[in-house]
C-alpha cells in the first residue's frame, strides 16, 4: 500500500476510534433522547462525559451553584486550535469591546466570533436542556463536517440549564405521574403541573427577569461570567403553550431605541436562517410578533444592550410532557421538541460562521460608538441624595453590570431634572454619583438611567418602566452634556465603630440598612424602640422612625451586638447620654415604642401568586434573615394564628375567602392584636368581605356600560381597545403621609410602579398613608382611557380593627426585588406599623 493510502487509513481509524469515544446521548444516558425527562444531575454528566472524551474541542467549566446546591455549568466548544488559544480569544474579545485591562494591547483581526446559548431558565420548558445534550454532541460529532467548519470561525458558550433547581422540580414532579404508556390527552394529570409549578428557582423568581437586577444567585453568578466573554450572539431557549407554532428573531415590536440597524439586520439574518431549514422540513412557526426588545432583564435584551444579538427562541410545549394532542389534532412529541431546537441552534451558529467577519466588525463599532457617546440624547446622569446608603445600593448595581461611574470634577451644571420633570440649574445633595455614556457600557447604562423611554409599540410584553433614579429612591439629573468625572467611590461609611456611650444609641431609620440593623439587632434579643415623633438631640435633629438601642434593662452584651451589626451594615449611630431631649418626646414618653419581635407568617400555595410569595420568602430568607412560616391558604381551616403577629397576604386569587369562616377567623386574628399586611388583589378580596375598603369606581365607565352602542367594537382592534385600559407597569408619584409609621424613613412622597388599574375610597375609618392624586404619572405606557382616571385614589393605607392593624399595599413594593425604594415600606409594615 503506498503512503498516502496509509495516512488515509490512519486518519480513518483514528475518526472511527474518536466517534466511538465520544458518545451519544442516547448511549450515555441508557434511554433514547426524548422517551424521558433528564434529571439535572445527568446533563451534568454527560456534558463532563463529552468534555473528557473529546478535551481538544471541549471544555467544561462549574460557575456557581443554585440555592439548592445544584452546579451551574459552561461548556465551551471549538475548534483545537481556537481552543488552545481560549484565554487570548476571550481576552482579545474584550479588547474589541473596550473593556479589557490591559488596553494597550492590539486587537487581533479576524477573531473568531462567540456564540453563547442558553437553556431552561424556566424549569418546565424542559425541552431545551434536552436540546442542549443533542446539540452539544453534533458540535463533537467527528462525522459531522459541517459543524467542524463552523467551530474554525467561532467558540460556542453552552449553558445546558440556567434553572437546575426549577427543573429537576419539574422533572421529579412529571416522572413520578406520567401514565405508562404516556397519556396525550391535555386533560390528563401529567399535564397539570401543581403549584408553584417548575418555572422558577428556589425562590420562585423568574429568572428570566432578573438579568439586569441580579437578585438572585444564579443570576448573580451567570453575569459575571458572562459579563468576562461579552459574547456576539446570545439566545435564549424557552418553551411556550403546546398549541403555539414555533418562534424566533425577527423580534417584535416595540424596540428599545438604542438597538442599532446592524443588530435589527442581523437577527433578520439569522431568522431567514432558520426559516429556510423549518421550510424545508414543513415546520411552522412565526416572527415578529408578540415577543419584543424593551424590558431590560431578559435573557435577549441584556445581551442586546450589552452589544450582541440577543434573541428568544420558542417552541410549543409548555405542559406537553412528553407528548400531548394539539388543537390540530397532532400529536406534539419531547422528541419533536428536541428536534426543532437543535436545528435552530445548529441553524445559528452556521449563520454566525458564514458571516462571523462582518459581525465581528460590527461588533467592535457598536462600542467604539458607545465609547463616543453616540446616538445618545443625554451624555451624563447625575444621581445624588443625603442617604449615602441608598446611593451605594446604585453602585453596588453599576458595578455588577460593569458600568463605570465616579463623581464630578465641576458640580455646576443644567439638567433635566427627575423629580420636576424640568431644565433646571442642579442641586447636588451631600452625596452623588455620575455615569457617563463615554463608555463601553454606555447603551446598557442609557437604558437603565434614562428618565422615560420611548415607546414605538404600546402592545409590550412587560413593564415599561424602571428607572433606577425612581427604584432606588435618589434624585437624579440627565444632562445633555459631556460632563468631566474623576474615578471614585460613593462615599465611605458613615459609622465604622459603635460610639463610647454609657446609656444608649440613636440609629437613623432611613434606608434599608435601617430595616437590616434592625432586624439584626431583635434576631440577638435587643429591645429595640422607635420614636413615633421628631426630637432634637445635642442639637440633631431625628427624624420619626429613629431607632433607640438602650443599655439598661437590655441584654447584657448590647454594645457588642450593635458594634457587631455594623460591620456588615452601614448606618449613622450616635452615642446619646441621657433620656432627656432638647426638644420633642424624652425616651420614657409614651410617643417612644417598643418594637418587639413579632412572629411572621404568610399565605402561600395555591391561590397565591408563587412570583410575589417568593419574592416575600426570599426578602425574609436572603435580605433580612428573619424568620418566617409559611402556611398553605388551602390549611386556613386547619391553622393556628394565635401564636403569630403578622400575616402576610401576597398576591393571589384567595378562592378560600368565599367561605364566611376565613374572614370570621382573620378578623378575629386582627381584632385580637394581629396584624394583616394584604397586597395587590389580596386589598380587592378583602373589600369583597367588606373590610372597610372599597374598590373605587370610575362614573364615566358606569355610564358607558349603560350606553348599549359601546358593545359595538370592531375585531381588529381589539388589541389597540386592550391597551387604552392597559397598564402593563408604570411610575406614579404618590403622596405620603410620612408622620404615619408605615411611611418612616421616607420624604412626603414615593415613587411606585403601578401594574394595575385599581385604586380605593379614601378610609374613613383609617389612615390614608399613599394617596394618588392629579397628575401623579412620571414615566412609562399608561392607556389613554385609563391614564385620566387614576388620580384621587388610595394605594396605601391602615385600618385599625379592634386590637389590631390591617395595612394595605396596592402597588408591588418588592417587585422582582429590584424596586429598592419600596423595601423599607415593606419593612414598615411588619415591623413598625400598630405598636
Amino acid at each position: 500500500m503506498k503512503k498516502s493510502g496509509w495516512l488515509v487509513f490512519a486518519l480513518l481509524l483514528h475518526l472511527m476510534v474518536e466517534g466511538q469515544n465520544i458518545p451519544t446521548p442516547d448511549k450515555f444516558l441508557g434511554y433514547p433522547l426524548g422517551t424521558k425527562f433528564t434529571r439535572h444531575h445527568a446533563i451534568v454528566e454527560y456534558c463532563k462525559a463529552i468534555a473528557t472524551a473529546a478535551p481538544q474541542m471541549v471544555q467544561y467549566e462549574t460557575y456557581g451553584e443554585t440555592y439548592e446546591g445544584r452546579p451551574l455549568l459552561l461548556c465551551y466548544i471549538s475548534s483545537s486550535e481556537n481552543m488552545q488559544r481560549l484565554e487570548s480569544i476571550r481576552m482579545n474579545n474584550l479588547r474589541l469591546a473596550g473593556l479589557a485591562k490591559d488596553k494597550m494591547m492590539p486587537v487581533v483581526n479576524n477573531a473568531p466570533a462567540i456564540v453563547w446559548l442558553s437553556y431552561n431558565v424556566h424549569g418546565n420548558e424542559p425541552a431545551s436542556s434536552e436540546a442542549a445534550m443533542q446539540t452539544l454532541y453534533e458540535l463533537v460529532n467527528p462525522a459531522n463536517n459541517k459543524t467542524k467548519e463552523w467551530l474554525k470561525n467561532t467558540v460556542i458558550i453552552l449553558d445546558p440549564c440556567l434553572n437546575p433547581d426549577g427543573r429537576d422540580r419539574y422533572v421529579n414532579w412529571y416522572n413520578s405521574v406520567v401514565a405508562k404508556p404516556n397519556n396525550v390527552s391535555a386533560q390528563a394529570r401529567e399535564h397539570m403541573e401543581p403549584w408553584p409549578q417548575g418555572r422558577s428557582n428556589h425562590y420562585n423568581f423568574d429568572l428570566n427577569r432578573d438579568w439586569a437586577w441580579q437578585s438572585q444567585i444564579e443570576t448573580r453568578h451567570r453575569i459575571k461570567k458572562y459579563n468576562q466573554w461579552m459574547p456576539q450572539v446570545h439566545v435564549d431557549y424557552h418553551e411556550q403553550g403546546f398549541n403555539e407554532p414555533y418562534y424566533f428573531a425577527p423580534a417584535a415590536e416595540p424596540l428599545h431605541q438604542v438597538i442599532t440597524p446592524w443588530q435589527k439586520t442581523f437577527q433578520a439574518l439569522i431568522g431567514k436562517n432558520n426559516a429556510a431549514e423549518f421550510d424545508k422540513n414543513g415546520w411552522l412557526f412565526f416572527t415578529k410578533e408578540r415577543f419584543d426588545l424593551f424590558y431590560p432583564s431578559y435573557g435577549d435584551t441584556y445581551p442586546t444592550y450589552n452589544g450582541a444579538i440577543g434573541m428568544t427562541y420558542e417552541q410549543g410545549g409548555i405542559r406537553a410532557g412528553l407528548g400531548v394532542l394539539t388543537n390540530e389534532g397532532d400529536t406534539l412529541t419531547l422528541t419533536d421538541r428536541i428536534t426543532h431546537h437543535t436545528a435552530t441552534g445548529l441553524s445559528t451558529i452556521a449563520t454566525v460562521s458564514n458571516h462571523a467577519t462582518s459581525l465581528i466588525n460590527e461588533y467592535k463599532l457598536f462600542f467604539d460608538n458607545n465609547r463616543s457617546g453616540k446616538n445618545f440624547t443625554y451624555k451624563t446622569y447625575v444621581l445624588t441624595s443625603n442617604n449615602l446608603q441608598k446611593l451605594q445600593s446604585v453602585a453596588k448595581l453599576l458595578q455588577s453590570n460593569g458600568i463605570e461611574y465616579g463623581s464630578l470634577i465641576n458640580n455646576t451644571f443644567k439638567g433635566l431634572n427627575y423629580q420636576t420633570r424640568k431644565e433646571e440649574n442642579a442641586v447636588l445633595q451631600q452625596y452623588h454619583l455620575a455615569v457617563s455614556l463615554m463608555q463601553p457600557k454606555s447603551s446598557l447604562a442609557s437604558v437603565l438611567l434614562e428618565p422615560s423611554s420611548s415607546l414605538n409599540d404600546s402592545i409590550t410584553y412587560d413593564i415599561t418602566a424602571w428607572s433606577m433614579p425612581y427604584a432606588h429612591g435618589v434624585s437624579a439629573y440627565a444632562v445633555k452634556e459631556v460632563l468631566p468625572i474623576k474615578a471614585a467611590e460613593v462615599g465611605q461609611s458613615v459609622i465604622s465603630n459603635v460610639p463610647e456611650t454609657n446609656y444608649g444609641y440613636l440609629i437613623k431609620y432611613n434606608s434599608l440598612n435601617s430595616a437590616r440593623i434592625l432586624v439584626q439587632l431583635l434576631n440577638q434579643g435587643v429591645k429595640v424602640r422607635f420614636a413615633e415623633k421628631p426630637f432634637v438631640h445635642n442639637k440633631q435633629m431625628f427624624d420619626p422612625g429613629t431607632l433607640i438601642v438602650l443599655l439598661k434593662g437590655n441584654v447584657a452584651n448590647v454594645s457588642q451586638v450593635v458594634q457587631a451589626a455594623l460591620q456588615n451594615i452601614s448606618a449613622e449611630i450616635f452615642p446619646v447620654t441621657s433620656g432627656m431631649m432638647d426638644s420633642g418626646a424624652d425616651f420614657g414618653s409614651p410617643d417612644v415604642k417598643l418594637v418587639g419581635m413579632p412572629k411572621v407568617a404568610m399565605f402561600t400555595g395555591e391561590q397565591v401568586s408563587s412570583l410575589d410569595a417568593g419574592e416575600i420568602w426570599h426578602f425574609f430568607e436572603e435580605t433580612l434573615q428573619y424568620p418566617i412560616t409559611l402556611f398553605n391558604v388551602t390549611d386556613w381551616s386547619r391553622v393556628s394564628l394565635k401564636d403569630y403577629q403578622v400575616l402576610i397576604m401576597p398576591d393571589g386569587r384567595y378562592n378560600a375567602a368565599s367561605d364566611k369562616g376565613f374572614a370570621d377567623k382573620l378578623k378575629e386574628f386582627v381584632k385580637s392584636g394581629g396584624k394583616v399586611v394584604a397586597m395587590q388583589n389580596a386589598i380587592n378580596v378583602l373589600s369583597n368581605a367588606d373590610w372597610g375598603m372599597k374598590l373605587k369606581e370610575d362614573k364615566a365607565d358606569e355610564a358607558s356600560r349603560k350606553d348599549e352602542y359601546n358593545a359595538l367594537k370592531k375585531y381588529a382592534d381589539r388589541e389597540k381597545e386592550f391597551v387604552t385600559n392597559n397598564i402593563p407597569g408604570a411610575v406614579y408619584k404618590l403622596q405620603l403621609d410620612n408622620t404615619h409609621p408605615l411611611a418612616f424613613g421616607y420624604p412626603d412622597y414615593y415613587y411606585t410602579l403601578k401594574q394595575d388599574p385599581n385604586m380605593y375610597e379614601f378610609l374613613k375609618d383609617g389612615w390614608n398613608v399613599g394617596v394618588l392624586k392629579k397628575d401623579g404619572y412620571v414615566t412609562g405606557f399608561s392607556g389613554n382611557t385609563l391614564k385620566p382616571k387614576l388620580k384621587d385614589g388610595l394605594l396605601m393605607g391602615v385600618q385599625e380593627i379592634g386590637a389590631g392593624n390591617v395595612v394595605y399595599l396596592n402597588d408591588n413594593v418588592l417587585f422582582r426585588s429590584f424596586w429598592e425604594n419600596g423595601k423599607l415600606l415593606f419593612c414598615n409594615a411588619v415591623f413598625m406599623v400598630g405598636k
